[in-house]
């Protein structure tokens, strides 16, 4: 089993000016969704990036981490990403 806590604190000591949330999505804690922003990602693959994460967790995934969905974003696509869509096909700010 993984803190959450633990897991949040091993992404933003290893990406810079990251803000870093995971979510403990069964209650176990071994199944996280984790959502990294930082302007580090602007640049990279989506691949370049969730390797980056990965590096962060290292030995977690092989042990107490089962399953992880990432969502790995620079600052404007989590602001691009926080915005309602409608329904109609426009967006709300």
């Amino acid at each position: 089993m993984m803190d959450k806590a633990v897991l949040e604190q091993l992404i933003s000591d290893s990406i810079p000016d990251s803000d870093v949330c995971a979510v403990d999505l069964q209650g176990t804690a071994d199944h996280f969704e984790v959502t990294v922003v930082s302007p580090g990602f602007e640049g990279r693959s989506l691949v370049q990036r969730h390797r980056m994460i990965y590096e962060a967790i290292g030995e977690a995934m092989r042990g107490p981490i089962h399953a992880m969905t990432i969502k790995a974003l620079t600052p404007d696509q989590f602001q691009g990403d926080m915005v309602e869509p409608t329904g109609d096909g426009d967006r709300r700010d």
